[in-house]
This record gives structure tokens, sequence and C-alpha cells, in this order.
């Protein structure tokens, strides 16, 4: 029986020039192997006008109109983020390659990447999930994909005052934050925004989300972690009469006094994690976890 062929879905970042040859190492990878290859249309467009793609692949896809056994996420974080907005409900196993700069969800660097791709093939790997958070506004419907594997974030706009953020959680009355916004983050997202401005950090698979407010008015007002199968709600007061609704950096304005929903995705996104990755290394190797730097 000949090798098993594997359709592969490519996302990348258009804005890495400099490392563009990193995909072309990519792909020839993918041909030896047999692979299927399936790459979106705006980064198929941009490889076609910066380097030419020598390899014949086997279609493009818009959007999440796409179906694999496997999505290659080719970037940084954010690549990833925008790959696993497109994979959705989908269920497909996520390789995210890191060409960016930290990378906390992008664990496999491009002198891994036959290493990895040999992995797949072979099966030797194991699938992580990690938990996503959905945000309904009720007043004004969101526009954009409601769905944050990192964060929500509720934020002042521009110069204007700092926002009131009447806070329930279960029904209950938490607190109101007076600050410049409040960040509501997954596990996954522990690492992220929240962690820049003091939230801690959460290792993933714990079924918790953390709330963290930004640049609170008050010095008493702390991060907060919950069981992830808790509901919140934020009533929103503003000066300037409107507020910014963040979902992994895509960002919406939303009027006074709209009310939002949060709680957990009804779907997981799946990560591929190859032998030897784990949590624990990865705050060692991208954060210089406890390196002392008077050495």
């Amino acid at each position: 029986m000949g090798q098993e062929i594997i359709t592969f879905a490519l996302f990348g970042n258009s804005f890495q020039e400099k490392k563009s040859a990193y995909i072309d190492l990519l792909l020839s990878i993918l041909k030896t192997k047999g692979a299927r290859i399936l790459i979106s249309q705006d980064y198929y467009q941009y490889l076609s006008k910066i380097i030419g793609i020598q390899h014949s692949i086997d279609g493009t896809f818009e959007a999440d109109n796409f179906d694999a056994d496997i999505v290659l996420s080719i970037g940084g974080d954010g690549t990833f983020l925008h790959a696993a907005s497109s994979v959705g409900a989908k269920n497909i196993p996520i390789l995210a390659i890191n060409t960016g700069r930290l990378g906390f969800l992008a664990e496999t660097s491009p002198k891994e990447m036959k290493d990895a791709i040999d992995d797949i093939f072979k099966g030797n790997y194991t699938i992580e999930e990690r938990s996503l958070l959905q945000v309904e506004c009720p007043d004004q419907p969101l526009k954009g994909y409601p769905y944050g594997l990192n964060e929500v974030s509720v934020l002042k706009r521009d110069s204007s005052s700092m926002i009131a953020i009447h806070t329930t959680v279960n029904g209950t009355y938490l607190s109101t934050y007076q600050a410049d916004g409040l960040i509501i983050a997954t596990p996954t997202g522990s690492t992220a925004y929240s962690l820049s401005v003091g939230g801690p950090i959460i290792m993933p698979q714990t079924n918790t989300i953390a709330i963290t407010p930004v640049a609170p008015h008050s010095l008493n007002m702390r991060p907060i972690v919950l069981k992830d199968d808790c509901e919140i709600t934020l009533d929103i007061e503003s000066r300037s009469h409107n507020f910014l609704v963040s979902i992994d950096g895509r960002s919406e304005t939303c009027k006074q006094g709209s009310r939002l929903i949060i709680h957990k995705a009804p779907y997981t996104i799946k990560l591929v994690k190859r032998e030897g990755q784990h949590f624990f290394h990865t705050l060692r190797n991208k954060m210089m976890w406890g390196i002392d730097g008077r050495k």
C-alpha cells in the first residue's frame, strides 16, 4: 500500500517578505511527501507577487471555504489566530510554524519543519484542545467573528476618559471597573494582552478564565480567575457614548449602554503537539522564565 495522502490547508503572514524562503522550503517538503496542498487565496496572491511559486499546488480557498486534514500556520501568533478563526468548528488540527517574534502558539521553528511534517505522516503527535470565548451583544449584533481564542477586551476609544464596566458573574454582581478597559482571557490568552497589563499566567486545560482590568482607577482592583463555565455580563458606561470591543485584536465600536454577554464557546481549537513540546518548556524558552539576568 502507498503512503496516505494528507491534505494541508496553508495560512501565512503576508508581512514577512524577508522570511518568504521558509514557505518555499515548506512547499518542497510537502511535495516530497506527496501531500495535497491548499493555500488561502490572499496568501497565495502575496506569494505569487513577491516570490513566485515554483511548486504546483492543488487549489486555493477563501475564508473558511476549505476542508483539510491538517492546517498549517506559518508566521507568528497573529497568523495562528487568523487561521484558527477560519478553522472555527471544523475540528481540523493546526500546526503552527513560528517565523514571527515571540510565538507562544507557534511553537515549531522553521528548522524543525521537516521533522514536524515527518511526525504528522507517521502519526507521532497528540492533539491539545484550547477553549474559546464567545461574546454576544443583544443590543447591537457584532459584525465580526464572535469567538476569541485569546481574549475578549472592552476598551475606551482613543483619548476619551476611562469607562465604567459593571460586571456580573452568573447573575451575581462582581464589581464596577473604572478603568481604560477590561480583559476576559482564556488560558491561551493569559500570556498575551492580559499578561502585559499584570494578569496571571494560566496553564492550558485548567478550565479557567481571567478577568484583568486595564489601568484601573483604583489600585485595589486586581485580576481574578474564574471557572470557564461562568457567564460574564458587562454593562458599559462611557462619556464618549461609545467604546471598543476587541476579540483577539479584531476591534469594532459599540454604543454606550450595550450589554455584552461572554461565555465559553461550544467548540475548541485543536493544536498539533509534537513530542517534547510542553507549556513549561515554552515559558522557559520564550519568556526566559527564571533566568538570572545578572549572569
